[in-house]
């Protein structure tokens, strides 16, 4: 894979605990580990501030969360801790997806990512932050980065370095959907919305959806998981429940295109 960032989020450089030698940079993962628990499993008690100091907050939320996985309750988090708690990312960048083809495994990868339930955090009152954000953008964060592309193309490295290629023979990396689109644009592979709707069979699972703002302006992106006659299911970064194009986490949608203007980038046979 092209897009290996996610590594650097998976390990910590000594143990950490209350009383011992801290490493901020260290404590920020840890608890922003035990923050996205909290989100996937509410109730849990680990939900603490995320400011680099491993108080007595951080040290009873990571009791909490020991204490509800029957481990050693020591409010200390070693490396194999660590791993645990850190162990959705992993998951979702490293399970191998099955498919026959590069539509099956873009669909499938997208399918497990959502599954390890991605959000985004607020750091430093910054929103699009933290772990899952830094590695689908490639280690950036903060309030400009929004992240809907780099998910799309995370997904999409995973699936075509399953078959030993590159993704970017599909695409140039980017984090803009403007880039993409007017790329295939070039490439012939981009289905305006108003070719769609009179012929939705051109859209196909496995493609990546467009919302358009202007003929040349893209906002939004996502992979197509479903397609119908008049609505996509997709799976999407950055997005919410009102269907955002700067919302919080990945979420699986369904968009009517015969009323939103979506344009399709065509995976089609290239590789």
């Amino acid at each position: 894979m092209i897009k290996n960032f996610y590594q650097k989020e998976l390990s910590i450089s000594a143990p950490q605990q209350r009383n011992g030698l801290q490493v901020k940079k260290d404590i920020l993962k840890i608890q922003s580990w035990l923050v996205l628990y909290e989100m996937s499993y509410p109730g849990s008690g680990t939900f603490t501030s995320i400011d680099g100091e491993f108080g007595p907050a951080t040290e009873q939320a990571v009791k909490n969360y020991q204490k509800l996985n029957r481990l050693p309750v020591n409010g200390s988090v070693d490396l194999k801790l660590f791993n645990k708690l850190s162990d959705p990312l992993k998951q979702a960048f490293e399970t191998t997806p099955t498919g026959r083809n590069l539509r099956e495994l873009v669909v499938n990868t997208a399918i497990n990512h959502l599954a390890q339930h991605p959000f985004e955090l607020q750091i430093n009152k910054e929103s699009n932050s933290g772990p899952w954000v830094k590695s689908y953008m490639d280690g950036h964060e903060g309030e400009s980065w929004y992240w809907c592309m780099g998910f799309v193309q995370s997904v999409i490295d995973q699936a075509t370095a399953t078959m030993g290629k590159s993704y970017k023979t599909l695409m140039p990396p980017t984090y803009s959907c403007d880039t993409v689109g007017s790329f295939a644009l070039t490439q012939k592979n981009l289905v305006r919305y108003t070719k769609l709707r009179s012929n939705p069979a051109l859209v196909k699972p496995g493609d990546i959806f467009l919302i358009q703002k202007s003929p040349f302006d893209w906002i939004h992106t996502g992979i197509v998981v479903k397609a119908g006659d008049e609505t996509i299911e997709s799976i999407e970064g950055n997005t919410n429940s009102l269907g955002s194009t700067n919302g919080n986490a990945v979420f699986r949608r369904v968009r009517n295109f015969m009323k939103s203007k979506i344009d399709i980038v065509s995976l089609g046979p290239v590789l």
